[in-house]
């Protein structure tokens, strides 16, 4: 679907964006009237040598010079209720905000004299390898973004191999994904209060040849987005075409669920996890089982002992809990566990090669990102997506090498140190 907005409308709706995103925050309000903009100096992302203005945005994927450069363009032509709804955190946004701040905290500790002339970037995962370790996040409704949706980057995943991860609130459904991507994609599950629509839903995975389960454990209750509340009142956009109430309204829209009987379903989230439904999981696939949502050594250490095949650490992007705990933060407690028994990922703040290092040197094996592909695909599509791709494993090998290592394997805690 596309979006058409009259330039004025448009302009107002990207401004208030601007003035109140916690992540493209600036001061002033001067561009309403054409002027340059200046930004704190303090702040995390690099908004001070960004385009400010809707005219100097980047016209093409090709003129981006880091993942940032996509968010604006983005931002001018999703509707204001969609990308409101992919910015957004919950409550005051402290853990969106942390996680992005989190990453300061880590320095790299840079060897030197290493021929570094090659590196090699690849990793494996759960006995297959791949030439990256950064992993596309499961993300929902990502025909809200661009028409061609979790096509779109099914094709840019294919096109520079990377692990992609499908959300069960899909766009599309998990076989015509599978084909976009030419290869097997992991499948994550909300395992909803139902037993039955779940074992569904992991049958079809299994059926479409997906070799891992990812269970997310931390969506267990709803959610006060403030950023998509209030961006989602400034569009004119009328929702209700898309959006019936109710959860049979709710999953009409998502394919994964077609032909499953959701009779007495009153919620895709699992309030009734418990550590017997995972090894009930387990019992009923033959696929791999991943965690996704662990954040802390205890819950690392209870996923070793009842035989999970691998997590991820996570916070949902900062849309679970509002704790402002990091993942980063948590990384290194949770690899210390873990001692290298079962592979770690982790998600949640990424946008630089150099945080990728980070991550892979503090014990994880691969990093997953969620809304810089969004930005992609909402500024450009399929394109926007590769380049994205592009620019983050050419800062992850730009930053390897300039740490002097030649493989992800000889990264190690030494090369971080926290302050």
């Amino acid at each position: 679907m596309t979006y058409q907005v009259d330039d004025a409308t448009n302009r107002r709706q990207f401004l208030r964006f601007l003035a109140g995103s916690p992540v493209v925050a600036f001061t002033g309000l001067s561009a309403l009237a054409g002027e340059s903009v200046s930004a704190p100096a303090d702040l995390p992302d690099p908004v001070n040598w960004r385009a400010l203005l809707t005219q100097d945005l980047i016209k093409n994927p090709a003129e981006a010079t880091n993942v940032f450069d996509f968010e604006l363009v983005a931002r001018k032509n999703v509707s204001a209720a969609h990308f409101g709804y992919m910015a957004s955190g919950i409550d005051d946004e402290l853990t969106l905000r942390a996680n992005r701040e989190a990453f300061s905290k880590f320095q790299l500790r840079p060897r030197r004299l290493t021929d570094v002339t090659r590196v090699e970037t690849g990793t494996e995962l759960l006995g297959q390898r791949w030439s990256t370790p950064i992993v596309i996040a499961p993300t929902g409704g990502n025909r809200a973004y661009h028409q061609d949706g979790d096509l779109a980057v099914a094709r840019a995943a294919k096109a520079r191999g990377h692990l992609q991860i499908l959300s069960t609130v899909a766009s599309t459904s998990v076989e015509e994904v599978i084909q976009a991507r030419g290869a097997p994609i992991w499948f994550q599950l909300y395992a909803t209060q139902k037993w039955e629509v779940t074992e569904a839903l992991v049958k079809r995975a299994e059926a479409a040849g997906c070799p891992v389960l990812v269970l997310t454990v931390d969506r267990k209750a709803g959610r006060n987005q403030e950023t998509f509340l209030r961006l989602r009142r400034t569009g004119p956009q009328d929702c209700s075409g898309c959006h019936e109430p109710g959860i049979k309204g709710l999953v009409r829209t998502k394919p994964n669920f077609d032909g499953i009987d959701v009779s007495g379903l009153s919620t895709l989230e699992s309030p009734n996890l418990t550590w017997d439904f995972v090894n009930r999981l387990k019992d009923a696939t033959r696929m791999k089982v991943v965690l996704k949502g662990i954040l802390t050594a205890e819950d690392a250490k209870l996923s070793v002992d009842n035989g999970v095949d691998g997590i991820i650490v996570s916070n949902h992007g900062g849309r679970a809990e509002d704790s402002g705990l990091p993942t980063i933060d948590c990384l290194p407690e949770v690899s210390r566990v873990v001692a290298g028994r079962i592979p770690i990922l982790v998600d949640s703040g990424f946008r630089r090669g150099t945080d990728v290092v980070k991550a892979l040197a503090l014990g994880a094996q691969a990093i997953c990102i969620g809304r810089p592909y969004l930005w992609g695909l909402g500024a450009f599509g399929e394109p926007g997506v590769e380049r994205v791709l592009e620019i983050l494993h050419t800062e992850l090998e730009v930053a390897m090498k300039q740490c002097g290592v030649r493989s992800i394997a000889e990264l190690s805690p030494a090369f971080v140190r926290r302050i």
